[in-house]
């Protein structure tokens, strides 16, 4: 099939069209290069630099393309940067979206797949792990802006019959991953540590998040290309992991030796979220591969081999 990934430079994404290709697709990809990079991109993908806030520019990558399937995984994605820019993230990750959204029906495209979040649209849990049914309260402007997404896609599926699959994401970490950045405590961890430098745990450690390799997000948006439709899933291993643990963990595998320092915790981040996927296994056939020490190891080669990722 031909495939338009959104967002496709970036770190969830590249892996993506990475999976897509390896199965044979025809992929294409849509990057403003905000965060992504260039050289993050399949060699065999089709490169557009556009940004989804651009309707002209994306009907026209439509029109050369010519997709059969969306997999829609650019957004900004920073819940503390999303405290502060509120009507950014709903201009990318909403407007953007409706702008997919609009291409995807004049040009009746077969399956359009959301890279949901399901770190932020639940909120602090009710009860764990969280089930799909779970209530939706999220406590940042991040969450918000993709979970109003999932509303437009049933909108859409109800009165177009746009079919989609939602793949709601936990905390995803693994290569390609910035070290440099505000998001993913685990490329910002490895980084500081393999330079030496002092790694800040925000808050008492004792928050708890359920941490998925990204080679196992990619594989889970391959299935949702032939199943899932209409469906809402979320990924993870049900089971939550501490930021001291994880510290701890990833400090064996560097071979750092400093304490962490601790700072005080983020507005807008929940304190314990971890994700039931039983929905996920039973319906498309998913469930993870790569454990947490594994998963590790593999991003610390990773930044060892790529200093300068």
């Amino acid at each position: 099939m031909r495939i338009l990934v959104t967002g496709g430079a970036g770190f969830i994404g590249s892996h993506v069209v990475d999976a897509y290709i390896e199965a044979g697709h025809d992929v294409a990809v849509v990057d403003n290069l905000h965060t992504g990079k260039k050289k993050n991109v399949h060699p065999q993908a089709r490169f557009y630099q556009v940004d989804i806030r651009d309707p002209r520019a994306l009907a026209e990558v439509f029109d050369a393309f010519r997709p059969e399937v969306i997999s829609h995984q650019a957004a900004l994605a920073n819940v503390r940067e999303s405290m502060e820019k509120p009507a950014e993230y709903a201009d990318v990750n909403i407007i953007g979206s409706l702008h997919l959204l609009e291409l995807a029906r004049k040009h009746d495209i077969r399956k359009f797949i959301y890279a949901s979040t399901g770190g932020a649209v639940y909120g602090e849990p009710e009860f764990l792990p969280v089930t799909e049914d779970h209530p939706i309260n999220p406590l940042d402007n991040y969450g918000s802006s993709k979970h109003a997404v999932e509303h437009y896609l049933y909108l859409y599926k109800h009165n177009y019959g746009l079919d989609y699959t939602v793949l709601r994401y936990p905390n995803v970490y693994g290569p390609r991953q910035d070290p440099l950045g505000e998001a993913g405590v685990i490329a910002i961890f490895t980084g500081r540590m393999l330079k030496g430098m002092e790694c800040i745990i925000n808050g008492s450690g004792e928050q708890q998040r359920d941490f998925l390799y990204v080679g196992d997000v990619a594989r889970a948006n391959v299935l949702a290309l032939e199943k899932g439709s209409g469906g809402i899933y979320n990924l993870g291993w049900g089971r939550g992991v501490d930021i001291n643990s994880l510290f701890r963990a990833l400090a064996d595998v560097v071979g750092y030796t400093r304490p962490p320092v601790y700072g005080p915790p983020k507005l807008g981040e929940v304190f314990r979220i971890y994700l039931d996927a039983t929905k996920a296994r039973r319906e498309l056939g998913w469930e993870p591969r790569i454990p947490l020490d594994e998963g590790l190891r593999l991003t610390v080669e990773y930044f060892r081999q790529h200093p300068d990722a």
